[in-house]
């Protein structure tokens, strides 16, 4: 039975600035005495869902979600019809009860996530709102629609009227929260943690300068700018976990839905990239190793295969050396714990490591088998 679905990957990207923090420097993180280049779990599952690959999540056929500060304004404001004033109090009793009361005003509201069935359905009810005689009936109406209490429909009402993944595949893969109505929040299905460096941080400032081609062409010297940014290698170390039984529960009970977003989402680890500075690194790279673990019990990170961090020899193969540390750090679980999950996986890690061979790391396949045999799982298990 599959409880748990656990995907741990290995991935290298040279010269890059893969996420950024405030200061514009890459995010770090401090673990077992060294300081790792890091990259946090949000930047992963943004360019998860975004991708526009083969394996996009929006090629399942589930309906997408939007996340923004201006739903209202954006999205169904532009469609609705109606004297000036009703409608701009339909706006208005909209975000009051979607962003809450004290959000008139964008920059007080944060990022909402509503699935493209909810906005059709709020669009729906503001344009009927909006043919009231006057602003003060059409905002009553708002509340009447929206507003708790007994007879009343919020957010969480709303799945029922808007149908079968009301609040977009995004809010049923990832969680969402509805600060303004609790009972719309969705549990995360699928955890992402921040993948990091097996090895300590290897960095450096990056000077250049952009040539200003008039002063070139008139013979004169001197550039258009001088600047500098900083450069990141490392082989990053990434850790996600898929809660089936709640995944197909997010799915409105449908199981073979949930496997065909574990396929994809397999597909999507391994081959999308969490890149910034697209023009200038071309942060672009495929998963050194892939492992898949299906079980039914407590999942738990490889992540202390790393502890202490990989050393960097000239001589040696730094992807190999954490094949190696992994297998080890799994071995010493299975001694101690039992071994209680199937595995499958994929390498392409050059230098022989025969940990990659033994049976700790289960079959060796292809990225197509991999997903399929993730898939696979959760169809067998059917979240039960």
């Amino acid at each position: 039975m599959t409880r748990f679905l656990q995907i741990h990957s290995l991935a290298s990207y040279p010269a890059v600035l893969l996420n950024r923090d405030d200061a514009g420097l890459a995010k770090r993180l401090p673990y077992g005495g060294a300081v790792r280049t890091r990259v946090s779990s949000q930047s992963l599952k943004r360019h998860w869902r975004l991708a526009e690959d083969a394996w996009a999540l929006k090629g399942i056929g589930a309906p997408m979600g939007v996340r923004s500060r201006e739903i209202v304004e954006r999205c169904i404001l532009p469609e609705m019809s109606g004297a000036p004033e009703v409608v701009e109090a339909v706006g208005a009793a909209l975000v009051k009860h979607l962003y809450g009361k004290n959000s008139a005003k964008i920059p007080d509201r944060q990022a909402l996530l509503l699935g493209r069935p909810e906005i059709d359905y709020l669009a729906r009810i503001g344009a009927e709102a909006a043919a009231a005689k006057d602003a003060k009936s059409a905002e009553a109406e708002i509340d009447a629609r929206l507003a708790k209490g007994t007879g009343k429909a919020n957010l969480a009402a709303m799945l029922a009227s808007a149908g079968k993944l009301a609040a977009g595949l995004e809010a049923a893969l990832f969680g969402r929260m509805v600060t303004s109505d609790p009972d719309a929040n969705t549990d995360a299905a699928i955890h992402v943690a921040h993948a990091f460096t097996v090895h300590a941080q290897e960095s450096e400032s990056d000077y250049f300068t952009v040539v200003d081609d008039l002063r070139v062409a008139a013979g004169e010297v001197g550039s258009g700018g001088i600047f500098d940014t900083e450069l990141t290698s490392g082989l990053y170390y990434g850790y996600v976990v898929v809660d089936v039984p709640l995944l197909v529960s997010n799915l409105a009970g449908d199981a073979d839905l949930a496997a065909k977003v574990v396929e994809h989402l397999v597909h999507l680890i391994a081959t999308v990239s969490p890149g910034a500075k697209k023009g200038s690194t071309a942060p672009y790279a495929y998963a050194d190793l892939m492992l898949v673990e299906a079980g039914s019990h407590q999942p738990r990170t490889l992540a202390g295969a790393f502890r202490k961090a990989v050393p960097l020899r000239r001589d040696g193969d730094l992807a190999a050396e954490a094949v190696a540390a992994m297998a080890g750090c799994l071995a010493r679980f299975d001694g101690a714990y039992g071994t209680k999950e199937e595995r499958a996986h994929l390498s392409v890690v050059e230098a022989p490591a025969p940990q990659v061979e033994a049976p700790g790391f289960g079959e060796q396949t292809t990225l197509d088998g991999l997903a399929a045999w993730a898939a696979g799982q959760v169809r067998a298990g059917k979240g039960e």
